[in-house]
């Protein structure tokens, strides 16, 4: 294919993607940004303002850089496990694999629309915190690089469920039993450094801690782990999924019979 063919059929893969979720927003954008607001009210205010600090910051704001990273992680991965898993249930994935278009182009468009739609809602969250706390960016380059990397992360990660999923109980069963625990003791809601140093240690293997603090370092300026390992641990695995992603591709495990 010509550079403008690959364009073209690039542009074509994102545009679908991006009206996929953009035609049923009250299914994929509407729930996070509910479901964000009662985490800010709940544990922000409610609960917040008995805690006091945490970090020499007030709780509210502490937990923020959690919630917007959670909601990109969760949109992200559910926007391309659920969109790849129904062109393979439906059966139109197969147009595109007789077609010219190359497997790296078909993965890039899944993973940009995932991406689409991840920094989408975490947009809309992030707005929505305003109105409860102030925020301002200590390090604005980090904040960006780091919740676009963890988007296409978990794009990836998504691409690779569709990929596996033989049913569509299947694609549930990752956000439920490894995302959502993972998320949840990744540090959104506390610091590691109130942990016993075993806990605290067993911490350190959960990959969503360096993402949710390096974003927190890019909003408030603190982190309990090194920025610099947090990015190099994100990249390193973003490389680890493109490589899969692609050999499942060639290999059409998952979609041939």
């Amino acid at each position: 294919m010509s550079p403008d063919a690959k364009l073209t059929a690039l542009s074509t893969i994102v545009v679908r993607e991006v009206r996929r979720f953009t035609r049923i927003w009250p299914q994929t954008l509407l729930p996070p940004a509910v479901t964000m607001t009662l985490y800010f009210v709940i544990f922000g205010n409610l609960i917040g303002s008995r805690i006091g600090q945490m970090d020499g910051h007030d709780y509210m704001a502490f937990i923020v850089p959690g919630l917007i990273m959670m909601s990109v992680i969760t949109s992200s991965y559910a926007n391309v496990v659920s969109s790849f898993f129904s062109m393979k249930f439906q059966r139109s994935i197969e147009e595109l694999l007789v077609s010219p278009v190359p497997n790296y182009i078909i993965l890039a468009g899944y993973v940009a629309g995932g991406m689409a739609r991840g920094l989408g809602v975490g947009l809309i969250v992030t707005v929505l915190s305003l109105g409860f706390t102030n925020l301002s960016l200590h390090h604005p380059a980090a904040t960006v690089l780091t919740v676009a990397l963890t988007s296409m992360l978990f794009s990836l990660g998504g691409f690779i469920n569709a990929m596996l999923a033989t049913k569509f109980d299947d694609i549930s069963i990752v956000p439920t039993f490894v995302l959502t625990p993972l998320t949840y003791l990744g540090g959104v809601f506390y610091s590691i450094q109130l942990l016993p140093d075993f806990w605290r240690a067993v911490s350190m293997a959960n990959p969503i801690l360096y993402m949710v603090n390096a974003f927190r370092y890019g909003i408030l300026g603190i982190s309990d782990v090194n920025v610099g390992v947090s990015l190099s641990m994100i990249v390193l695995f973003i490389i680890i999924l493109v490589v899969l992603c692609l050999r499942m591709l060639a290999r059409g495990r998952g979609i041939r019979h």
